[in-house]
């Protein structure tokens, strides 16, 4: 193919060394004529390991050019890619000016055009921007010339090359989440699992990656600092921790759903945040993990009874902090509950691990301390599946093998 780069930065100009070294012919863009000068001398502007002998490998083999804008050399290419930077604006919202431009220029010298052209964005925007601001400037032109695909880069400085053919996935946006033939044949050879969506859920990525990759980070940092104050050797915790890939570092507790709860994570972080104040350790992010847990909670909570009228007739489905278990300690759903019953709705519960006639302790303690009428919203199978109810909110995944009558079904558990 032949591909347009649109910047010439750390991704724009290793995504076109890339492409030279996979066969492709590629036509560079940046205003900054000193750019295009160094490009086109064979020298990276920026310092990315192996970069420069792929820019020599290309011009030498006649397939790579950099240009300060953009002209007939747009004419007969098969693919646009548009790298330009998306810095912090003074809000914290990103800058969009250089895709405004860069947008706007395409589309101006496509306008007649004829010839299929994908243009692929791949610098950071937010979700809508792809919809709400790139394709108007194309709303005129003749219907299939120019499609359009957003294609985020999960590249890393120093490591770029290695991570462009050997990217951790492949993300690909399109207008009605079907697949790009151009991007398939772009990626072909490539070996890593693909996701085609539409455009929203693929911006949103990058937010997602990079804002869990800072935290990574701080969580790390807050757990050094405690471990230094208390002399204990924070790269040995590390290698524990890291070794542990089963529950730590896996997807277990990524899925976007219901609040945690239980015996052991509340009450640990709560200790681990006092012992981190205790010893002159300030960790912020240790600190508000239960405000964000209650946030969650009010969140799921209103999300649940939207536009139920009072009075109605509500079943939850699973009290426990989790299915298979009868225990009710600082479980989001004993909570949501309680708050349902606070707001006039007819609660009723079905839970088949949970009785109150065997609960002992502090399980019983907080059953009654938290929820005293429990033993009164407690009915069993055969009554919940021989009632309709208004609204049934699925709280640990059990729903789905009861027979129930239902005006809404609304899942607590998990997100969609």
């Amino acid at each position: 193919m032949k591909v347009a780069v649109f910047g010439l930065g750390y991704v724009g100009l290793t995504a076109a060394g890339c492409l030279v070294r996979q066969g492709h012919t590629v036509v560079g863009f940046d205003p900054n004529e000193g750019k295009c000068r160094q490009v086109a001398a064979g020298v990276s502007p920026n310092f990315e390991t192996g970069l420069d002998d792929l820019l020599a490998l290309g011009l030498r083999e006649k397939r790579l050019s950099a240009h300060v804008r953009p002209g007939a050399e747009l004419d007969d290419c098969d693919l646009a890619m548009v790298c330009v930077g998306t810095p912090s604006a003074a809000s914290g919202a990103h800058n969009m000016t250089y895709i405004t431009e860069v947008a706007r220029e395409i589309a101006q010298l496509t306008r007649s055009r004829k010839r299929p052209l994908t243009v692929a964005f791949r610098s950071t925007v937010r979700p809508g921007t792809m919809e709400e601001l790139v394709a108007p400037f194309f709303a005129g032109h003749a219907a299939g010339v120019v499609e359009l695909v957003y294609n985020p880069e999960f590249l890393r400085e120093s490591t770029a090359i290695e991570d462009y053919f050997h990217p951790p996935k492949i993300v690909i946006g399109t207008a009605d989440a079907k697949p790009s033939k151009t991007m398939a044949a772009l990626y072909d050879g490539i070996d890593a699992r693909t996701f085609v969506t539409p455009f929203r859920e693929a911006e949103l990525t990058k937010f997602v990656d990079n804002s869990f990759h800072a935290l990574k980070v701080v969580f790390a940092n807050e757990i050094g600092r405690v471990c230094t104050q208390l002399g204990v050797s924070a790269s040995l915790v590390h290698e524990i921790f890291v070794a542990d890939t089963k529950l730590n570092i896996s997807a277990r507790y990524f899925r976007p759903g219901g609040a945690f709860g239980g015996s052991c994570l509340p009450k640990d972080v709560r200790a681990l945040a006092h012992l981190a104040s205790d010893i002159g350790a300030e960790t912020p992010v240790v600190d508000h993990l239960i405000r964000s847990n209650e946030a969650h909670k009010q969140f799921m909570l209103k999300h649940a009874v939207q536009d139920l009228p009072p009075g109605a007739s509500v079943l939850l489905v699973g009290i426990a902090f989790k299915a298979d278990s009868d225990d009710l300690r600082e479980s989001p759903h004993v909570d949501m509950a309680r708050k349902l019953v606070q707001r006039g709705y007819r609660v009723s519960i079905h839970d088949p691990v949970v009785n109150p006639a065997t609960m002992l302790g502090a399980n019983l303690g907080y059953a009654y301390a938290n929820l005293p009428v429990i033993e009164t919203l407690l009915i069993s199978r055969e009554d919940a599946e021989s009632r309709r109810f208004d609204l049934v909110i699925d709280a640990n995944g059990g729903a789905g093998s009861l027979n129930l009558d239902a005006g809404r079904i609304f899942s607590a558990n998990r997100l969609p």
